[in-house]
């Protein structure tokens, strides 16, 4: 048994009500953790120091969850940099670049692609980010597919088969016959590596009923269901995602009222990913407004190469509390409790006994620091179970 004591804390935030209120914030705080697992949080003063076999000072600095980014991309090949540049300069963003990663990654060797993966997964520990979900949906043939979810099974257990993510090239003039493809050999080759399936469903990708046979296809595979949707547009994806339970619908930029009241009636989290506003210019989404309405709101970095190439939570967070309505408390919930709910995970995202020890340490004292100081590097230390 290893037990660790991290004491000094300025500022704990476990979002656990028995500290008094939802976030469950303590001021002089201490946490135990034991085998990985919290056993205790509470005032420094209570600590049960004889129980610790290690002790951390970290001299009042704030102490939060680690984060939970619930959707990235991060197993691509090649560089769409110059897509980036001449979006800047005025060109819209369409779905359509996903096809330039998809030849650069059917060409990259294992080798390749995994030492690629390896980095992005050091630089999200390095930003805090503790437990992430990645998708495949960059090979689009039933052995690619496989092969980027193999690939990231080696850095998480939350895998999701995205081989809807768009037609490929190859079936241009036949898309119901990818649909097959994807319902039928690529779900046999992908269903045991993924927990999720997962489907762009929005004009230019994937058609409400293709979608709903692709996501019902993966659900009677054991799979949970995950959807974009409302990207690029008003559509009906994401009355599909709450008719069909699925665990999360992300992007929810373009939102009716009809679509945030499904969602706050509903199990299904809304997973906001400002980073894509940021980078393709399209309107940010009204997180207060589906926070008002009853609904539960995540933040994730959508970590890919084409639409939002960022993998830091800091960065989401701030961008939510400026742009999306949010307090900073809000913001960072919905970057760990919120992450966890689009996961249907209990063991993540607070630091209420039982959950994983996974602990940010900050150089700073308050957890307001990570909107307060956009772009500054405040993860001092990312302690992981």
């Amino acid at each position: 048994m290893s037990a660790l004591l991290v004491t000094g804390i300025g500022e704990l935030v476990t979002f656990d009500p028995a500290h008094g209120d939802l976030d469950g914030i303590v001021r002089d705080a201490a946490v135990l953790g034991v085998d990985g697992r919290v056993v205790w949080t509470g005032p420094a003063a209570s600590a049960p120091r004889e129980d610790a076999d290690e002790a951390v000072d970290v001299e009042g600095a704030a102490v939060i969850p680690g984060f939970v980014d619930a959707h990235t991309h991060l197993v691509f090949g090649g560089d769409r940099s110059d897509e980036f540049a001449a979006r800047m300069a005025g060109r819209p963003y369409t779905a359509g670049g996903i096809r330039s990663t998809v030849a650069a990654t059917r060409a990259a060797t294992d080798d390749e692609l995994r030492r690629r993966l390896a980095r992005f997964e050091a630089e999200l520990h390095r930003q805090g980010t503790t437990t992430f979900e990645v998708k495949s949906g960059y090979g689009l043939t039933v052995d690619d597919e496989a092969r980027l979810l193999r690939l990231a099974r080696g850095v998480t257990e939350e895998t999701t088969f995205l081989g809807a993510h768009v037609v490929p090239a190859e079936y241009a003039d036949d898309p119901d016959a990818y649909v097959g493809l994807v319902t039928g050999p690529m779900l046999d080759a992908c269903a045991p590596l993924a927990r999720w399936i997962d489907v762009f469903c929005e004009t230019g990708a994937f058609t409400v009923e293709q979608s709903r046979r692709i996501l019902r296809a993966g659900a009677a595979r054991g799979l949970g269901v995950r959807v974009h949707a409302s990207q690029l547009g008003p559509g009906d994806g994401i009355a599909l995602a709450v008719e069909l339970d699925a665990a999360s619908v992300d992007h929810c930029t373009y939102l009716t009222d009809d679509d945030v009241e499904r969602l706050a009636a509903s199990n299904t989290v809304a997973g906001l990913l400002p980073g894509v506003e940021f980078s393709t210019r399209h309107p940010y989404p009204s997180a207060r407004r589906l926070l008002d309405a009853g609904a539960t709101v995540a933040l994730a970095s959508d970590c890919n190469p084409g639409s939002s190439f960022t993998s830091s939570m800091p960065f989401c967070i701030a961008l939510a509390v400026r742009e999306m309505g949010l307090t900073p408390t809000e913001a960072l919930r919905a970057a760990t409790v919120g992450g966890a709910a689009a996961l249907r995970r209990g063991d993540v995202g607070h630091l209420r006994p039982g959950a994983r020890a996974d602990l940010v340490v900050l150089d700073a004292p308050s957890h307001i620091h990570l909107a307060y100081r956009p772009g500054v590097p405040l993860v001092a230390r990312t302690l992981r179970s």
